[in-house]
């Protein structure tokens, strides 16, 4: 019981990792990136969409089945919040690496209301924190991509 809920969560079982499961999980999230990023904007919104809801609902089911709240071993929130950040760039090697590590920082650092929002319950509390660190880091990276291209 459960298979399916700790696949998913776990991203694949990368969650498994026993060192700096959340990093390894934003690694699986750039090579989501990279592959969704060959499709159109339409189609990497509609999955990202998709891996929210999914995302959502598996991380609630493994917080029960693993019997602690936001475990070390769900990462769908780091796949997650990774997409939010690259949301509309197209496949770059520098803007993937550039969006890694604004994403981690953010992610780590938990500005306000990040820290708050985790304390919420179930899959929402799992995934909200990293949804809003994506979407700092989202517009980060493109309050530099202007920088950068003006």
């Amino acid at each position: 019981m459960g298979r399916w809920e700790k696949i998913v969560a776990s991203g694949l079982y990368v969650g498994y990792s026993p060192y700096l499961s959340g990093t390894t999980g934003t690694l699986e999230g750039v090579l989501v990136y990279f592959f969704l990023s060959r499709f159109p904007r339409v189609i990497y919104s509609a999955s990202l969409v998709g891996i929210l809801i999914i995302g959502g609902w598996a991380s609630s089911r493994a917080e029960e089945i693993f019997q602690e709240p936001d475990s070390h071993k769900i990462v769908i929130d780091e796949i997650t919040g990774y997409l939010i950040t690259m949301l509309f760039f197209p496949w770059s090697s520098g803007y993937a690496f550039l969006g890694f590590i604004l994403f981690r920082l953010f992610d780590i650092w938990k500005p306000f209301p990040i820290h708050r929002l985790q304390k919420l319950g179930g899959g929402v509390g799992v995934m909200i924190d990293d949804i809003v660190a994506g979407a700092y880091a989202h517009l980060l990276l493109l309050f530099i991509k202007y920088l950068t291209t003006h």
